[in-house]
């Protein structure tokens, strides 16, 4: 019987070999983790669920045709096929279906209103407050010109003339705070949507 204390690596092998209960530990050890970063990034518990389940079904059928190879990095491995999940989620429901106008139908019935729900508002102010904490990762020229640029709607000559440096630079630094940003955002595992 496997305890708290058996490694993952070891769990995993004993699971391929034929053990029901390392995997029922490995998910128990794992689930709270897992599932909070689903719930965290879908806020939505029926959906969350369902990512949940079908992370662990990708990683049973991975395990079971033997082809899962990332020794000792289990949780990792597991929380990016639930990341992998979420965002395919996300680009799922972003599709609108086809509607094509009959008589017992009006496009007009399913048409709606674009403007922020109160809970839409939190997740936009979520968001910016989330991006806004990433930029305080950055070096301070790489903030200094993503600031005067994003925020501040400053243009890159107006930004090379208040800071002193040419255009070239300018646009330069605005290029690795953007390249910075996405590595931190990918380190950390983060979903900026709303």
């Amino acid at each position: 019987m496997a305890d708290l204390h058996t490694p993952d690596a070891l769990l995993v092998k004993n699971y391929v070999e034929g053990s029901e209960a390392a995997l029922a530990t490995l998910i128990k050890r794992h689930e709270s983790k897992i599932y909070g970063f689903i719930y965290s990034k879908i806020a939505d518990r029926d959906i969350s669920n369902d990512i949940f389940q079908d992370t662990f079904i990708k990683v049973i059928k991975t395990l079971k045709s033997n082809s899962y190879n990332e020794e000792g990095k289990f949780l990792p491995w597991v929380m990016r096929i639930s990341h992998n999940l979420i965002v395919d989620h996300f680009r799922k429901t972003k599709k609108m279906p086809m509607y094509r106008e009959t008589e017992e139908f009006s496009i007009f019935s399913i048409m709606s209103d674009d403007t922020l729900t109160i809970e839409g508002k939190m997740i936009v102010d979520q968001v910016e407050l989330d991006l806004k904490k990433l930029i305080e990762e950055l070096p301070d020229d790489q903030k200094e010109v993503l600031v005067m640029r994003m925020y501040q709607d400053m243009s890159f000559k107006e930004i090379s003339e208040i800071t002193g440096v040419s255009i070239n630079t300018a646009l330069g630094r605005m290029r690795y705070a953007l390249m910075n940003l996405r590595k931190i955002i990918d380190k950390h595992q983060i979903i900026l949507t709303n």
